[in-house]
């Protein structure tokens, strides 16, 4: 008799189907679009701060102005265009540092050698951090000189801990499989994959805090240099209005044409348009030649007066 046979073999599962072209093309839009979304929302965002830094310098109020968000986007190129180029920079040297340090470190006989490394690097990380956080939370940080220091500094130090502390991180979560082994056993890696989260989280913040500083200080610069150079670039404007303006500004001319050119009389020449809000002009004296001088003249739209514009 013949031995009996076991169950026929289960028949190979289907191959999976392959994607249609239009599901990778979604796919491969999304990959596009989602870091495309965040870029074009931080653009606006350092847009918007450049904006109320450079009109606010002026005397305008930004919210008057009702800028679009093309225009808002737009403005923000001067203002980021520095930092981002140092940021990838420094990316980049921080990539190759530790594309370095981690092979030099590897191997058992120097893990005494990268145990100090990482212990180093994380004592003074953390110790960066602590020393200028308080940045976050007061204007008025006394561990550093007054000025750009004050302003600038403690965020770059704590970018520069929490770099650092990540570091140490990363050679820690990089070591060879059996003190992985070990180290997973015990229970502690959960808690060093935590502490890198946290620390990348503290280092956006940092960097993002110091390039919001940093375009709202270009925005203020920008304002002070137009204006030192008598607004040049601002087109020239006559008023001609109804009644007599009431205003300080020095330079301006005035004439009373009479009833011949009635309603509109009145004509004042020697200003300079700065700004235009959907219910008012903000003007400014063609005279004035620097930033502590300025002084506005804001004129509503309401009818009383109309604007004869020319170039510069």
């Amino acid at each position: 008799m013949s031995a009996p046979q076991g169950p026929p073999p289960e028949p190979p599962p289907p191959p999976a189907p392959s994607p249609s072209p239009t599901s990778t093309f979604m796919r491969n839009a999304a990959l596009v679009a989602a870091p495309g979304t965040i870029a074009f929302a931080l653009l606006y965002y350092f847009g918007s701060i450049y904006i109320k830094a450079y009109y606010t310098a002026l005397g305008v109020p930004p919210e008057d102005l009702g800028f679009s968000i093309q225009g808002v986007v737009s403005n923000s190129t001067s203002g980021v265009f520095v930092p981002v180029c140092l940021l990838l920079a420094g990316g980049l040297i921080v990539f190759l540092l530790l594309g370095w340090l981690n092979p030099a470190l590897a191997g058992p006989e120097r893990a005494e050698l990268r145990r100090k490394v990482i212990r180093w690097l994380l004592v003074v990380g953390v110790a960066l951090v602590v020393f200028g956080f308080p940045t976050f939370f007061t204007d008025t940080v006394t561990l550093f000189p007054a000025g750009w220091p004050r302003r600038f500094l403690p965020a770059l130090v704590v970018a520069a801990g929490a770099t650092l502390a990540v570091f140490a991180v990363q050679l820690r979560l990089s070591e060879d499989p059996g003190a992985r082994r070990r180290r997973t056993a015990r229970g502690t890696e959960p808690t060093w994959l935590a502490g890198g989260t946290l620390l990348l989280g503290l280092l956006t913040l940092s960097l993002f805090y110091e390039m919001a500083l940093y375009v709202a200080d270009v925005g203020r610069g920008d304002a002070m240099v137009h204006a030192d150079q008598g607004y040049q670039g601002s087109p020239f404007v006559v008023v001609h209005s109804r009644v007599p303006l009431a205003h300080s500004a020095l330079g301006i001319t005035y004439e009373d044409h009479g009833t011949k050119t009635a309603p509109y009389r009145h004509v004042y020449r020697g200003f300079r348009i700065v700004a235009k809000a959907p219910t008012r002009f903000y003007l400014i004296s063609q005279a004035s030649q620097s930033y502590a001088d300025r002084h506005l003249v804001v004129l509503p739209d309401d009818g009383m007066a109309w604007l004869e514009i020319m170039a510069d």
